[in-house]
């Protein structure tokens, strides 16, 4: 006895959305747990050897950003949450420098539209211009379904202490700081 067309579609159809599901769950719950899915996972010298072409000129060099607290903002122009959460986080960035904090946001999109952007809505923490290799990098954060915005903490020692998929609220970066 042999399926419909239709019948192996919905068959199909349903195994695939209890993957996707499933994967996003997984996603979730490492976000999730204590730490932000931290769990001081070290960062190798492949992370620290990234560069990204600055929109003002010149580059985000991530060798020069190690040994101290690092954010990295992973956002785009055409993403609501991404922009909404911008001032806090350059807010963030000009009340912790002075603590050692360091702050990069990286654009995952067209460099022109991030450029038009910041000429509107500049901020003071530096962007690198991530394009696809930015997708790249985020999934290889622990972020496997790509989303964005996406936020990674890490500690002065290189390790990853924290992950946020979603829009960033001041009590994770109060948790960070104090963290």
């Amino acid at each position: 006895m042999t399926s419909s067309p239709t019948r192996r579609g919905w068959l199909y159809g349903s195994v695939a959305a209890v993957a996707a599901a499933a994967g996003i769950g997984g996603a979730w719950w490492k976000q999730q747990r204590p730490g932000g899915g931290g769990s001081a996972e070290k960062l190798d010298s492949a992370f620290w050897a990234l560069r990204f072409e600055r929109p003002e000129g010149g580059e985000v060099a991530f060798e020069s950003l190690r040994g101290k607290p690092l954010l990295i903002n992973f956002w785009a122009t055409w993403c609501p949450p991404c922009v909404e959460e911008m001032p806090m986080i350059d807010a963030f960035f000009r009340e912790n420098s002075g603590n050692g904090w360091q702050v990069v946001g990286l654009a995952i999109d067209q460099p022109s539209a991030v450029r038009k952007f910041l000429a509107r809505t500049p901020v003071s923490y530096p962007i690198g211009l991530a394009g696809l290799q930015g997708t790249d990098l985020v999934k290889q954060m622990g972020n496997t379904a790509g989303g964005l915005p996406f936020t990674l903490v890490v500690d002065a020692g290189g390790s990853v202490a924290a992950r946020k998929m979603g829009k960033l609220d001041a009590a994770d970066l109060q948790t960070w700081r104090r963290a």
